[in-house]
């Protein structure tokens, strides 16, 4: 725990300072208010602060605003809009109860900009790390038509809806991360310890060994002889792809390749239209411009290959195309969901149905995901089942054939 000091008031108004160990600043408020002291000022002592490295704090990520912050953030504030309380109240309520020290320094910038006469909007729009634009222009079109409580709770359900889609997807994917993992721990464990041991007693055989066993013995010599190496280039390979992944170009090529990937692709794809569809659809149902709903979307799906198409429907609508076209034109979208488009424009309900998709989109990924271990898992077995018959065939080659020989001898 760190040592918090303090500055309060009682009830006679007199100060009252102080110091002690807690969690948070907001456990010492909170006892503060049960002792009948007014909190005037709660800071992290000196000395304590100077002990906490800037590196530590990135590490446990105590300077980020994590997604689960950021829902419960949105959640309360549409509750709190609700119940009729004043935005700056809102804020300065939630800054007072939140557990996470980065989202209560963001909302005390937040309260100060408010303070000065700056609009919610605006005052989210000067944290773009935090705030997205779509959530930032969400929460500008609810300021404009007096419908801030239900931009807030439109905000909670997108928001929720992204994070039970990133985590469904982590969720699949944990099962075959682990046994890659595993299978690498026991790759490097045979090249850099047993086969030496066997290639000792290959040496003492005199024969000339198979092809297959002496590319394994090469393979464990050079990483006994060279693993510094071995690590050094995988560094500056992982240090190139990252360098390509920020680039435009690179960042597109990766997020256009990871959607063709056999099993993996398919549920990606799914995923990223439901997103889009799920996030467009609020959009329009906040009234927000077509155009500028394409404009704010695009960001939202986190694929710039898709980005680009999206981008493109919406440079469509502005030359006058219907909607349906130039999602046809993009070549994202199946005949059946085209189809549900059109039938939208004819009934002036396009927004039900690009919900529709979205809800449609949904079912399908969350069976995609819980089937996605079982078809992963047939080509992990595959792929463990080569390795392994390689190094038995590599390993145990020369013995066979020296018994063999042995034998052949005998008679």
């Amino acid at each position: 725990m760190d040592v918090y000091e303090y500055i309060g008031r009682n009830k006679r108004g007199e100060a009252m300072r102080g110091s002690m160990e807690a969690l948070s600043p907001q456990a010492v408020a909170a006892w503060l208010a049960g002792s009948e002291i007014s909190p005037v000022s709660i800071r992290l002592q000196s000395t304590q602060a100077a002990k906490t490295p800037e590196w530590l704090v990135r590490l446990k990520g105590s300077d980020k605003v994590h997604d689960k912050d950021l829902l419960l953030f949105t959640r309360q504030m549409a509750n709190m809009v609700k119940a009729g309380l004043q935005v700056i109240e809102a804020i300065e309520g939630i800054q007072r109860s939140t557990s996470s020290l980065a989202l209560s320094k963001v909302l005390g910038a937040i309260r100060e900009d408010l303070d000065r006469g700056a609009v919610l909007s605006t005052a989210f729009g000067r944290h773009p790390d935090v705030f997205t634009d779509y959530y930032v222009n969400m929460v500008k079109v609810g300021e404009g038509t007096g419908e801030l409580e239900d931009a807030f709770h439109n905000l909670y359900k997108q928001l929720d809806f992204d994070r039970q889609m990133r985590l469904r997807m982590k969720t699949a994917m944990r099962y075959p991360t682990f046994v890659v993992i595993a299978l690498f721990i026991a790759i490097s464990v045979v090249t850099l310890f047993v086969i030496p041991k066997f290639s000792t007693t290959y040496a003492n055989m005199h024969v000339e060994l198979p092809l297959l066993t002496r590319l394994l013995v090469a393979t464990s010599n050079f990483a006994v002889s060279y693993w510094w190496l071995i690590l050094f280039g995988a560094g500056v390979v992982y240090y190139i792809v990252q360098m390509v992944l920020r680039s435009a170009d690179g960042r597109y090529s990766w997020d256009k390749w990871k959607l063709r990937l056999p099993v993996v692709g398919e549920v990606l794809t799914k995923a990223t239209i439901a997103r889009f569809s799920r996030s467009f659809a609020t959009a329009l149902k906040a009234d927000v411009p077509i155009v500028m709903a394409f404009q704010l979307v695009a960001k939202v799906v986190d694929n710039t290959f898709f980005e680009d198409r999206i981008l493109a429907m919406r440079r469509g609508v502005e030359r006058g195309e219907v909607m349906s076209r130039v999602m046809r034109t993009s070549g994202i979208f199946s005949p059946l969901e085209l189809q549900l488009i059109q039938v939208g424009e004819r009934t002036g309900e396009v927004d039900r149905a690009v919900e529709d998709i979205a809800e449609m989109y949904t079912e399908e990924v969350e069976y995609a995901v819980d089937r996605l271990s079982q078809s992963i898992e047939p080509i992990l077995l595959v792929l463990m089942g080569v390795l392994v018959l390689i190094l038995i065939l590599g390993i145990f080659l020369p013995l066979w054939d020296l018994g063999a020989a042995s034998l052949h001898r005998g008679q």
